[in-house]
């Protein structure tokens, strides 16, 4: 039987303080969403003036890169390179902000981000993920 690691309370809480810290460090309101690798919600944050969609929107991201093990950005990519069919994806949201967590060669879930421009939105995942992978 194969055995893999999986996301605790404090990795969200570690994810969601870095990733915090980066979107104030810039001045961007935003709102976070950490999920498991089936795409189940484990921890989400909305910062003051964030809207009640960048949850949405974030929590679709990162579900869209915890089931596909993939970035979302890489789905946008798709739609971007002529792939219309993309869009089609159940469950997928082809825009940019949301990061599979990868850990020992497993997906282990996702961060999703909405509120500022998506390659922004995206760079505040990524931090909160290299906090939690740098520990």
């Amino acid at each position: 039987m194969k055995t893999r690691p999986e996301l605790t309370q404090e990795d969200c809480e570690r994810i969601a303080a870095a990733a915090l810290a980066e979107a104030r460090r810039n001045r961007w309101i935003v709102a976070i969403a950490i999920l498991d690798d089936g795409g189940h919600p484990l921890y989400l944050v909305r910062m003051d003036g964030a809207t009640p969609a960048n949850a949405e929107i974030a929590l679709a991201k990162g579900r869209t890169a915890a089931v596909s093990r993939r970035s979302s950005g890489a789905w946008e990519q798709r739609v971007k390179d002529g792939r219309l069919s993309m869009l089609r994806m159940p469950g997928i949201l082809p825009v940019q902000g949301g990061v599979p967590i990868v850990v020992d060669g497993a997906c282990v879930g996702g961060v999703g981000v909405s509120g500022v421009q998506s390659h922004e939105d995206e760079q505040i995942a990524q931090a909160g993920i290299d906090a939690l992978l740098k520990q």
